[in-house]
């Protein structure tokens, strides 16, 4: 089906870490297979494999906790990536361990990587993986054969990227019709790309016919164009749903229309943990709707609205609604244009969140007005929070004092974006005086902020001896070349924590000229306006 969808023209900086490259997995199978063969502290205690048993257990772990680690991150398809790798190698020393411990003494028996990998694995039936492709009734009988076998263990399909036509889904809607009773996960995202809408909207009448009844906790419809039509064709299927913990509707032309099809056609949100729209055209009218939903998601702990065209009328109804959420741990609102008024009654919603430990707020032209009072309202709630993130909105020096005492409260900080706003080097000096305590921080990103030389280097000073420290972000400023060598030598023993400076501008507005004739005017004293920097500077303790 076809919909015109809204482009995001900014982005936030970050560096993705998921997935790895064939050739990082291939590394760490051989690593596997080392461990599982040569003498370690655990294969004395336990015993080592052959080198050909541990080669063969150490592809199949590693395939093991890819996919957990894969299924983890599509939740979270915003992230770095960074706590999917982190469960990758979770999952890969506890299937090491597990293996090691279940080896048998002699040679009679040998073991299953079946017999150690989560239940989570073996209940997973997923035919996403592999290039996108059209199927019709004949593949479509192969793909599912597993599916019709008696007593099988599957409570989880994945049915994305494979575009089902009308045969395909004669064949797939008896066997859900006679699985819908041990199913508790669906994801039918991106299922029907490329078919002509009366085709595709009948594909999705025959799986809602099938699914209909079925007692779902987690339900993915993302990237089918659905419209207020494909909503609809759904409808058997949503309205059915009593313990739904977990919906997504990314990427689905969710206009206004279709987001009033969805709060009346979804009417048990009492346990409803998860919602996600994003990328989609819902505006005012339709951000009301949604509105609605969350009002009846008293449960609601991560929600996202973002890349929504939702404006200051229906980002007010929105932020109201999450007033009523008490046990919001993750806030996604990014590139809306809410305005300061919509987050004036952001910042009354966010006094209420105790749990918050993600806020994603770019984007939202919420100006020094409603920035401030967001960071008031964060400085007295959320204690754990662990991501900040309000770049794009217009932010000046004149609400860094409101920011950084914000921020000086979150002792569990690990994220701070603050990036494409005008903070310059007095807001960069108060930022970098706040995190001076952050043992968690690993990412600080104030790109595009009219940073000079003095500013940039108090925030390299402030984040390099941080133990958990990944990138500081400062590209697009305008730093001296000077600077530029500095920030280099300030890094030079870990060079990978500074991002790239290739959109610096030495010229801008750090001319020598245009800062003499600026304070001139002003009638500053001292050398491009610097004086007053550096006497901040030595406030610092900053060298």
């Amino acid at each position: 089906m076809d919909a015109t969808m809204p482009n995001s023209q900014r982005r936030p900086f970050s560096i993705k870490l998921w997935p790895p490259s064939e050739n990082t997995r291939r590394m760490l199978v051989e690593r596997m297979t080392n461990n599982l063969s040569s003498p370690t502290i655990f294969t004395r205690k336990y015993r080592s494999l052959s080198k050909e048993d541990a080669a063969k257990n150490a592809e199949q772990i590693e395939d093991a906790a890819f996919t957990i680690a894969s299924q983890h991150y599509e939740k979270e398809p915003d992230g770095d990536g960074s706590s999917a790798v982190q469960l990758y190698a979770k999952e890969c020393s506890k299937l090491i361990l597990e293996i090691l411990k279940k080896s048998p003494k002699t040679e009679e028996k040998e073991i299953s990587i079946s017999e150690v990998v989560p239940a989570v694995q073996q209940n997973l039936f997923d035919i996403s993986k592999g290039q996108r492709a059209f199927i019709e009734a004949e593949e479509a009988e192969e793909l599912l054969k597993p599916l019709k076998e008696p007593g099988n263990p599957y409570s989880k399909i994945c049915f994305s990227n494979r575009s089902f036509g009308r045969g395909a889904a004669c064949v797939a809607g008896p066997i859900l019709a006679s699985l819908k009773d041990q199913l508790t996960e669906v994801d039918l995202s991106d299922f029907v790309a490329g078919r002509v809408e009366a085709e595709a909207l009948d594909v999705m009448n025959m799986f809602s016919e099938a699914l209909e009844g079925s007692n779902l906790k987690f339900l993915n419809l993302s990237d089918n164009a659905l419209g207020e039509k494909g909503v609809r064709a759904f409808g058997k299927l949503l309205q059915s749903q009593t313990n739904l913990e977990e919906l997504f509707l990314i990427n689905d032309g969710i206009s206004q229309e279709a987001a009033r099809a969805v709060s009346e056609l979804v009417p048990s949100t009492g346990k409803l943990k998860i919602l996600h729209f994003h990328n989609n055209m819902t505006g005012d009218e339709g951000a009301v709707a949604i509105a609605e939903i969350v009002k009846r998601s008293p449960l609601l702990e991560d929600f996202r609205c973002s890349s929504t065209r939702v404006g200051s009328e229906g980002g007010s109804a929105l932020c109201e609604a999450l007033g009523m959420c008490s046990h919001l741990k993750k806030l996604d609102l990014r590139d809306n244009m809410f305005g300061p008024e919509a987050g004036l009654v952001l910042s009354k919603a966010l006094s209420k969140h105790e749990n918050l430990t993600e806020v994603y707020l770019s984007y939202l032209n919420l100006e020094d007005e409603g920035a401030i009072a967001i960071a008031n309202a964060l400085k007295d709630s959320a204690p754990s929070l662990g991501v900040l993130e309000m770049a794009g909105n217009d932010i000046t020096g004149e609400a860094a004092p409101a920011i950084a005492s914000c921020i000086a409260a979150k002792q569990f900080l690990s994220k701070l974006s603050l990036g494409e706003n005008e903070l310059m080097d007095e807001g960069a000096i108060e930022i970098a005086k706040a995190l001076r305590g952050h043992n968690h921080l690993e990412e600080v990103d104030m790109n595009t902020n009219a940073l000079r030389r003095a500013g940039a280097r108090v925030l390299a000073q402030t984040v390099l001896h941080k133990d958990q420290f990944k990138l500081l972000n400062v590209n697009g400023n305008f730093i001296s070349e000077e600077g530029v060598d500095e920030l280099k030598d300030i890094f030079k023993k870990s060079p990978e924590l500074l991002a790239s400076l290739e959109d610096n501008d030495p010229l801008g507005e750090d001319d020598d000229d245009e800062d003499e004739e600026e304070e001139k005017e002003s009638g500053g004293e001292g050398k491009d306006g610097e004086d007053e920097l550096e006497s901040k500077l030595k406030n610092l303790d900053v060298k």
